[in-house]
């Protein structure tokens, strides 16, 4: 059994503080690394730490690392938020829920991950396991990302799991990315004879159904039910009494593992409609199977403290285990209970953060003393 000198409450304490960071912004996405850092050495854990990440190259990605045995176990979570408002970083609880910005997505996880490696490094480990702590995974800077410089810098294992919300299920899958900007050239005319011009905004508009409809836009796979398409953003027209003869729209697509980005876009330059197509950003998806090993452990890990069933499932957005997976290491997302990330009511299950510290360190026990989860490797 494991003994801890400090209990569950705690674990809510931390996820309020790293909660009070707004560290949607780089510089308090910094500063919240460095109380990790803080946090850590107070506890008589060193860590590395590394500059690279964000505007300039000045954020700093951080590794907690503890044991020395085989196999490598990979945690990790990002200490960066999404933007919100400002009673959002004030975290509180109501009716068994913490609520605030990033409790679910993810300082929870964080936290209690941070509690976690602690815990390991009280009872002893087996195995090695690294905590990788990111200040950049909901943004695209310029230059590389923090979990890029991680991976450039060697910090790779046998398994990464990333805290990212889950409900206790085990993310298996996740759909790839491809950010395209579509544009379009109408025909100027004045606003009160628009039937004279050719309004490139409602071509945009018209455009855009067609994609929808396209072939593979209705395919499916195992986990998903279709590929996600979202009309992000459109760009048109100057003055209000003059037909805009440019527009352009941003598609965010994710797209399904199996599909090829390159047909994507082939099939939307087919539309019959003339336009120029832009790809502004693109992510493969990730995947593992639900055979490996360690995935096997983790989910009858799971099972012990869920009351459910705990299933490889699809992700429909991205994470950094792309990064990882790039370098040959499997990856999951496998994160606490609870709702509305990125929203204005994101909320966690309080007491599914001590369970999640607990399913970590158990997870690990037993990985280390079977060295490779059990089972073949797939």
């Amino acid at each position: 059994m494991t003994v801890r000198t400090e209990s569950g409450t705690d674990v809510l304490s931390l996820t309020k503080r790293l909660v009070r960071y707004p560290s949607f912004t780089p510089g308090s996405a910094l500063s919240a690394v460095e109380f990790i850092h803080g946090w850590f050495e107070a506890r008589g854990l060193e860590t590395l730490r590394y500059k690279g990440a964000g505007p300039g190259g000045e954020l700093v990605s951080l590794v907690a690392r503890i044991g020395s045995g085989e196999p490598t176990i990979l945690l990790h979570g990002h200490a960066d938020v999404v933007p919100g408002e400002e009673w959002q970083f004030e975290p509180y609880e109501e009716d068994g829920e913490l609520r605030g910005r990033g409790v679910y997505d993810m300082k929870g996880a964080l936290a209690a991950m941070m509690y976690a490696m602690v815990d390991l490094d009280e009872i002893g480990c087996d195995a090695t396991v690294e905590l990788l702590v990111v200040p950049d995974e909901e943004r695209e800077y310029d230059g590389p990302k923090g979990a890029e410089v991680l991976v450039e810098k060697g910090h790779t294992g046998d398994l990464l799991i990333t805290g990212e919300p889950t409900d206790f299920h085990i993310g298996t899958q996740a759909k790839g990315v491809l950010d395209l900007r579509v544009s379009l050239a109408g025909k100027s005319a004045h606003g009160s004879q628009p039937w004279l011009g050719k309004n490139a905004i409602l071509l945009a508009y018209e455009h855009y159904k067609r994609v929808v409809e396209l072939p593979f836009a209705k395919e499916r796979s195992e986990l998903f039910p279709y590929p996600s398409i979202n009309l992000a953003r459109i760009i048109g027209g100057d003055v209000i009494n003059r037909v805009p003869d440019r527009a352009a729209y941003d598609l965010d697509i994710r797209y399904l593992p199996g599909q090829d980005p390159k047909e994507i876009a082939r099939q939307i330059r087919s539309i019959e409609i003339p336009t120029e197509i832009e790809v502004l950003h693109s992510i493969e998806p990730t995947y593992v199977t639900r055979r490996n090993p360690y995935v096997k452990a983790l989910r009858e890990v799971a099972r012990r403290h869920y009351h459910g069933n705990p299933v490889g499932v699809g992700r429909h957005g991205a994470s950094d285990i792309v990064y990882f997976q790039r370098a040959g290491i499997p990856g999951v997302e496998f994160g606490p209970i609870g709702g509305g990330h990125h929203g204005p009511s994101e909320y966690v299950v309080s007491s599914s953060l001590e369970a999640y510290r607990q399913m970590l360190v158990e997870f690990v026990q037993i990985i280390g003393r079977n060295g490779s989860g059990g089972g073949e490797r797939d």
